[in-house]
């Protein structure tokens, strides 16, 4: 009986690690860098940027075309503010750890293709101030 308790953890413990390794590498697969996100979107309008900060970060300075989806508030919001879990999705922060736990949280709930755009200080392109 304690060999099968033995077995039985050990088995559970691969199974959480695996799972573990293959979320963290979907999140990390997901990444794009800003000068390819800045081309796709010139090039596709209906790519959906998403910045998962704070309103008031936002209001001091964001990406032009990005919608506000605070993270504190995004896993019971996206639903709503995304309706397609198939559209083309860059999420990013400030210095791209929110973001990183903001496509974690999106591929969980279905969303297939989302990318980590990381953090608006790496961003060398246009920002804007104000609420839009």
């Amino acid at each position: 009986m304690n060999h099968t308790i033995i077995i039985a953890s050990f088995l559970v413990g691969v199974l959480i690690i695996w799972a573990i390794i293959k979320n963290s590498g979907k999140a990390n697969q997901s990444r794009i860098d800003p000068s390819e996100a800045k081309k796709r979107l010139e090039l596709e309008k209906e790519i959906i940027l998403v910045d998962v900060r704070t309103q008031d970060e936002y209001i001091e300075n964001h990406i032009p075309r990005s919608t506000l989806i605070p993270l504190k508030v995004l896993a019971r919001e996206a639903s709503k503010k995304l309706p397609d879990k198939q559209a083309t999705i860059f999420v990013y922060c400030r210095s791209g750890n929110r973001s990183r736990v903001a496509v974690t949280i999106l591929l969980k709930q279905g969303y297939i293709n989302v990318s980590n755009l990381g953090g608006i200080i790496h961003w060398p392109y246009k920002t804007v101030s104000g609420k839009k």
